[in-house]
């Protein structure tokens, strides 16, 4: 018997939910380069690891937010009609999972980006360096502007 079968196939309106679903809380660095290239005020990137590794590599125009540091108080500042784009490492990591979680546990429109830096990189995109969050520019060109 077929190890994919033995399990069962979902329903093709339940298939069509599910992955609904997860569209809702997660995105690609494809569809987040396009939003940041577009300028989309909308979306709010942000790194979830310490600030010595967004130091070294971000994505551009990603804010520093370490996700031990999240709190009531220290989200205070955020803006409730922006979406929040968690990342971290990559599939190795659980900080965009934490950060995501605790910015909806306080309310806030969150996804999660699918594979982290590593998968922006892998994909071509540049990062910035440094505390300054950078812009991406067209053509995957990080400014530290």
């Amino acid at each position: 018997m077929s190890h994919i079968l033995s399990t069962g196939v979902a329903s093709p309106a339940d298939a069509s939910t599910f992955f609904e679903a997860q569209l809702k809380y997660r995105t690609d660095p494809a569809d987040l380069a396009a939003d940041l290239l577009a300028g989309e005020a909308a979306i709010v990137v942000i790194d979830t690891r310490s600030p010595e590794h967004y130091g070294k590599a971000h994505i551009p125009g990603a804010i520093s937010f370490p996700h031990s540091t999240m709190s009531p108080a220290t989200t205070e500042g955020l803006a409730r009609n922006k979406v929040y784009v968690c990342y971290c490492d990559g599939i190795g990591c659980n900080g965009s999972t934490q950060g995501a979680y605790k910015l909806a546990a306080l309310g806030f429109q969150v996804k999660e980006l699918i594979g982290g830096l590593h998968w922006w990189r892998q994909d071509g995109f540049a990062v910035a360096s440094g505390a300054q969050a950078g812009v991406l520019q067209e053509g995957g060109i990080a400014c530290g502007c």
